[in-house]
């Protein structure tokens, strides 16, 4: 049996919700995990709201390796999840000199300054994780990781942590086929197949080309070798349905 390292990802923002900006964070993060082991089998969009995000956070933490938030560390007063983290795990908040550096390095007037500081502010307790992109850092308590939701500042502190701080298990490879066939005709003998390698993750995705409707089907397992193996017994069932299959 391999071993799984799960993540989940909290996305914390009404801008979200509304639609007024899409999110492009999870597939960075899922990818960005994956290559060092850890799988994001879990994830949520929830408004800034206080009572939401610290019952969220608490459930997630209990029940995921490493929890990984975005969103609602700016300047402004809806920017609450600081807050919010600090009464999840019931510490205070304080000033972190280092932010408080990097803040000030940057004059601006008293009333705007004053504004900056909040993004200084991280619980008792945590540790830093550092913003490649010269700004204010994230915050780690815990098995929990708050990080900006602008995503090339989310990026930057990803890469931060994937260097330095994560160990999971045995990374995710797959392999992928397309044929010309509808799910409903491959579906029996697919569950067939999957039934063989409960170890892989089958999936049937499908697609509407030119050509025709058809099948993209998708292996995910840590094992190259069985991987192997499914694929060839994928594409057999494929040719013997009088398909051809195709890469995806």
């Amino acid at each position: 049996m391999s071993k799984i390292v799960t993540g989940c990802l909290i996305i914390i923002g009404n801008e979200i919700l509304s639609g007024r900006t899409q999110d492009t964070n999870l597939q960075h993060l899922a990818t960005a995990l994956n290559e060092v082991g850890v799988r994001l089998v879990h994830a949520r969009v929830i408004p800034d709201v206080e009572e939401t995000i610290v019952t969220t956070v608490n459930e997630c933490r209990q029940t995921y390796d490493h929890v990984f938030t975005t969103g609602g560390i700016g300047p402004t007063h809806d920017d609450i999840t600081a807050d919010c983290i600090a009464r999840a795990f019931g510490v205070e908040l304080y000033m972190h000199p280092e932010i408080v550096e990097i803040l000030e390095r940057r004059e601006a007037p008293p009333e705007v300054m004053e504004s900056r500081l909040r993004m200084a502010r991280v619980p008792e307790g945590s540790v830093l994780i550092e913003n490649p992109t010269s700004g204010p850092h994230g915050f780690q308590i815990e098995n929990v990781y708050v990080m900006a939701g602008v995503p090339m500042v989310m990026q930057a502190m990803v890469s931060t942590l994937t260097k330095e701080r994560l160990n999971g298990g045995d990374p995710v490879r797959s392999r992928s086929i397309g044929a010309y066939l509808s799910e409903g005709q491959v579906a029996v003998q697919l569950g067939q197949i999957q039934d063989l390698h409960p170890e892989v993750d089958l999936g049937s995705y499908p697609f509407y080309r030119q050509e025709g409707y058809g099948t993209n089907l998708v292996m995910r397992g840590t094992d190259e070798a069985e991987l192997d193996v499914m694929l060839k017994e994928v594409k057999a069932m494929i040719v013997g349905f009088g398909a051809e299959p195709f890469d995806d």
